[in-house]
């Protein structure tokens, strides 16, 4: 691949674009918004300026309800070898695009599996991709050529290639992302006028379930009418669950012993069905799902702190699997959690401790 145009220059269009543009290939920017596609071109990202012939990759990557009206016109337009979408959706585009009688052997749907909370070029960066699942949703009728330059892309910014049927990815995607973005804004909302006494109390675990609700509702709107029935479906056996669990919650309260014993089975059955599906999780790197031991370490809120404990874990010797912070309210400091093999939890924990760090038990 030598020459891509990239249409539409939000965070992964303008990160792909980044991505292709490091790697020597040229990239075209184009936007319905033209100091977005300035904007990007002024990151690295590429030029604003339209390509003068056909280029050898086409990449769309508007919201999913402008995706095939996209592909529609730079397919007619011929402007390039190949076209493929980014869309988070993908079975809707490819149906789109068959209704309104275009020739899909140029064509390949994909969706790279990696995103933030932040949207537009600004939020954008050429390792956005690295090591992130990138769906390819080929047909019978696409051709080789386009599949291959497809698998140049997600080379090109080294994430993994994935090979799923349109309709199935998008039933998988409504499991991981779009049904738990929703249930993430429901658990956000409760907070919205909470009293500020509770909210102060906010730790960790409230942080984990409410990150991805700081999204642009705008983009889900788009995304979640792309797929509303898979996600729909979801909702409502989450729903049958809440039910389950209220009426488990208020057996507990009951002075009748029998109830409050069928209400903690009610809540152990939903724990252990979470524990369950949770082990089921890919962890580091894709692979199945690893237990840590957590090394936690009490810290100033001050420039270098977290330098100094990776250079001091690196001298002892340790790798650290993964690292969460916690903010103490009203104070500043805080506990990283570092996460070691569990092997490696007490040399760590010995080795901080005789360079000065405190080890929260």
């Amino acid at each position: 691949m030598r020459t891509a145009l990239v249409i539409g220059t939000g965070l992964i269009g303008t990160s792909a674009a980044l991505a292709l543009a490091a790697r020597g290939v040229t990239v075209h920017l184009a936007d319905h918004d033209p100091e977005q596609a300035r904007t990007a071109a002024a990151l690295g990202a590429g030029t604003d300026e339209a390509p003068e012939g056909p280029v050898d990759l086409v990449i769309v990557a508007a919201p999913p309800a402008h995706v095939a009206a996209a592909l529609a016109d730079a397919m007619r337009r011929g402007l390039g070898r190949g076209y493929l979408d980014v869309a988070s959706v993908k079975g809707g585009p490819r149906r789109e695009l068959e209704a309104l009688g275009l020739d899909l052997a140029s064509y390949i749907g994909t969706h790279p599996m990696s995103g933030r909370e932040k949207s537009g070029p600004l939020a954008a960066s050429g390792d956005l991709f690295e090591g992130r699942p990138w769906v390819l949703t080929p047909t019978r009728d696409t051709d080789t050529e386009v599949l291959n330059l497809a698998l140049e892309l997600v080379s090109h910014c080294r994430a993994v290639p994935v090979v799923m049927d349109a309709d199935a990815h998008d039933r998988a995607v409504a499991l991981v992302s779009h049904m738990p973005h929703l249930v993430s804004s429901m658990v956000a909302a409760r907070l919205e006028h909470a009293e500020e006494a509770a909210v102060r109390l906010c730790g960790q675990g409230i942080r984990d379930v409410t990150r991805i609700a700081a999204s642009d509702p705008r983009m889900w709107i788009d995304i979640l009418s792309a797929n509303p029935g898979p996600v729909a479906d979801l909702l409502s056996e989450v729903a049958a669950d809440l039910d389950e669990t209220v009426q488990a919650l208020r057996a507990l309260q009951s002075s009748d012993d029998a109830k409050r014993r069928e209400g903690a089975e009610g809540i152990e059955d939903v724990l252990r069905r979470g524990n369950a599906g949770q082990v089921r999780v890919p962890g580091k790197h894709g692979s199945a799902p690893r237990a840590y031991e957590t090394v936690a370490v009490l810290i100033d809120d001050q420039p270098g702190q977290l330098a100094r404990i990776f250079a001091d874990a690196g001298r002892a010797g340790i790798n650290i699997e993964d690292v969460r912070i916690e903010h103490a309210t009203g104070q500043q400091a805080g506990l990283v959690q570092l996460m070691v093999e569990q092997t490696a939890a007490p040399v760590l924990s010995a080795a901080l401790r005789e360079r000065g760090w405190v080890i929260r038990q």
